[in-house]
This record gives C-alpha cells, sequence and structure tokens, in this order.
C-alpha cells in the first residue's frame, strides 16, 4: 500500500518504478525508489524521472553489471541506484 502522505508525484514515481514490464526491473528499481522517495528532493525527483525513461533492457544490463552505464547517462541519481543494486540481498523479496 502506498503511503497516503506522499505527494502525488511520488506516488506516481513509485508506482512506475514498480511497473516498468520485466519483473528484474521492477524488483531493482521499485525497491530503490521504495526505500527512498519520501526523501528525495525535487532536483533527484527530477532525476529519477529521467532514469525511469531509460528501457528495461538498458536498466537492467546496467543494474547487473553485464553492461557498464554509458557516460552520457551517468547521473548521480543512476550511480546511486547502481550502488544500491550491488548489495547484497538486494532485488530479493523481503
Amino acid at each position: 500500500m502506498t503511503d497516503p502522505t506522499l505527494s502525488p508525484r511520488r506516488k506516481r514515481l513509485l508506482f512506475r518504478a514498480h511497473h516498468r514490464g520485466t519483473k528484474e526491473t521492477d524488483l531493482l528499481v521499485g525497491g530503490f525508489v521504495a526505500r527512498h522517495i519520501a526523501t528525495f528532493s525535487d532536483a533527484e525527483l527530477d532525476e529519477l524521472e529521467a532514469v525511469l525513461e531509460y528501457q528495461d533492457i538498458d536498466l537492467t544490463d546496467w543494474l547487473t553489471g553485464r553492461r557498464p552505464v554509458p557516460g552520457s547517462h551517468a547521473t548521480p541519481m543512476l550511480g546511486r541506484l547502481l550502488a544500491e543494486c550491488g548489495l547484497p540481498g538486494v532485488g530479493s523479496r523481503s
């Protein structure tokens, strides 16, 4: 259930993060966003929106290390997501 205190923008981003199209990306991106959405600044929300525009195949490959992130896409938000996805147990349901 979504936190009722979240703004409509944050709720929309949380929904988008959990409904990407592939289960792997739903778990990786959705989990990250769920853990941090309440504390993101407006600038970070802008960055998150840009990250959510990437194709699932690209995000999954980048987040799992199958391919490096192209320099043109290397943003602080994607860096945070990459760092957290490299932690043990990330992407598993708890």
